[in-house]
């Protein structure tokens, strides 16, 4: 059976079923119904063999995995605070009754041309650097579904903004280093009239 990782126990039974395709079939598998049915929403979630062996070997280094991915936020931060002290970017925060995963770094330009500038320039270096996600209300989706209650002054301006570094587990310290580099490169550009 292939891992699967809840963090509150009232969820198990129900987590089971939307994997089972909405039946309750692991509770027939256990004796604990005589047939199975469908009892709820659900999907074929189910890994294949190779990536459940490719997930489980995650799992298993999960500590090693998040311990390097913090170092290289970190590096990131530490190396690009220089840009926020000269109020050239906006750096992560990461709220002191809060903990980091280390999922994504990034950091916000002045403004969206700055941040399409950024972005094509680390392309040129070899620095595949992206933007985020657009805000949800202006997706296909949020458009057609949803609706943006109150002024948007706020989402969309600073989805504008936003720039992903690389970050990931067999990212090195010297391409760490390269792209920060880069990114200083960039401002200290603009600030000579170059960009």
């Amino acid at each position: 059976m292939e891992p699967l990782l809840i963090n509150d126990e009232t969820f198990i039974e129900r987590a089971e079923i939307i994997r089972e395709k909405g039946t309750n079939r692991k509770l027939f598998l256990r004796g604990n119904v005589d047939k199975y049915t469908w009892v709820d929403v659900g999907s074929s979630f189910l890994p294949s063999e190779l990536q459940a062996a490719y997930l489980l070997a995650q799992l298993e280094n999960k500590d090693k995995i998040l311990q390097r991915r913090l170092e290289l936020w970190k590096t990131y931060f530490e190396k690009l605070s220089i840009l926020e002290k000269s109020s050239l970017v906006t750096l992560p925060i990461v709220p002191s009754y809060s903990s980091n995963n280390a999922h994504i770094f990034y950091l916000k330009c002045k403004d969206i041309e700055e941040r399409t500038a950024l972005i094509s320039y680390l392309f040129e270096r070899g620095v595949m650097a992206v933007f985020h996600y657009i805000p949800l209300h202006t997706s296909k989706c949020g458009l057609e579904l949803g609706e943006f209650i109150g002024e948007d002054i706020n989402t969309s301006i600073e989805s504008q903004r936003l720039v992903r570094l690389p970050l990931f587990y067999e990212l090195t310290n010297e391409e760490v280093s390269y792209v920060c580099e880069n990114i200083i490169k960039f401002y200290d550009e603009i600030k000579n009239g170059r960009i």
